[in-house]
């Protein structure tokens, strides 16, 4: 590491933001950890961060923190990980469309108005690193997740082009592509399910018993679940290394999955999908 970075982490009242937040501070690095909730703002400020409420769903809250954050480092930012992020669980046709605009209200658009805000900075300043938190699902889509799958798609796809855009510029982009890792997605998920979702009357209501089962397990609920730090150790090398990667995969199933994408006919790997 040539120098600390002054770094903006959003999502950080748990789980891999926090996890994140933490690390990055050991290395030395000024981390302004960002949280949706006054509360953990608090909590974050008392344990030494600079912290910010950051409400992705909100311009305003957006417009609000980014001039507070530009206040606190004299106009300056090395990286933006965009972290901050909730699943939407249920069937795509038990989906309102107002269900899925507040599922692309956080993980695309919050996002995207973000990132567009601190990009300028990052031009004047001639140098910057734009992390995205996406997921295997935004490479592989799987069942009863299809409002997360369909905002992780578009944030691959958002990505993707603004690294094409950003050419020259010495802002690189990279995407994090975790699998299962040990965090309140699930426990944030099925307060979600309960609020939006009528197993009662819909055509799923089998396949949603089964859901709500995995969505309360304690603990990992799949196979090669990772703790957040897995994640983490590809946020450092995509901070601080000289050429930082396109994609980090983290977790086997995003690795295994990701081969038998680019290996198996699509109905094959379709099949396999809903047996999982």
């Amino acid at each position: 590491m040539d120098k600390p970075k002054i770094i903006l982490i959003t999502g950080c009242s748990s789980g891999i933001g926090y996890t994140t937040a933490q690390i990055l501070k050991k290395r030395g690095h000024h981390v302004i950890a960002a949280a949706r909730k006054q509360a953990d703002v608090n909590r974050l400020a008392e344990e030494g961060f600079s912290a910010v409420e950051l409400d992705l769903a909100d311009s305003q809250s957006i417009r609000i923190a980014v001039n507070k954050i530009l206040g606190m480092t004299d106009g300056k930012i090395d990286a933006l990980f965009n972290n901050a992020a909730f699943g939407q669980p249920g069937a795509v046709e038990d989906l309102s469309r107002d269900v899925l605009r507040h599922q692309f209200e956080t993980n695309l658009f919050g996002t995207h108005e973000l990132t567009n805000l601190l990009i300028p900075v990052m031009r004047t300043q001639g140098h910057g690193r734009i992390i995205y938190n996406s997921s295997v699902l935004g490479l592989v889509a799987m069942g009863y997740r299809g409002a997360y799958n369909a905002s992780k798609f578009a944030l691959e796809g958002l990505a993707d082009t603004l690294r094409l855009e950003l050419y020259g510029t010495n802002i690189q982009v990279s995407l994090i592509e975790p699998g299962p890792i040990l965090s309140d997605f699930r426990k944030n998920a099925f307060a979600l399910y309960k609020q939006h979702i009528d197993p009662s009357r819909s055509y799923h209501q089998a396949a949603y018993c089964a859901i709500e089962a995995r969505l309360q397990k304690e603990g990992a609920a799949a196979a090669f679940t990772l703790p957040p730090e897995a994640v983490t150790n590809k946020v450092i090398h995509a901070l601080e290394a000289k050429r930082p990667k396109i994609r980090y995969y983290v977790t086997f199933p995003t690795y295994l999955l990701v081969f038998l994408k680019h290996i198996l006919p699509m109905a094959w790997l379709e099949n396999l999908l809903r047996k999982i």
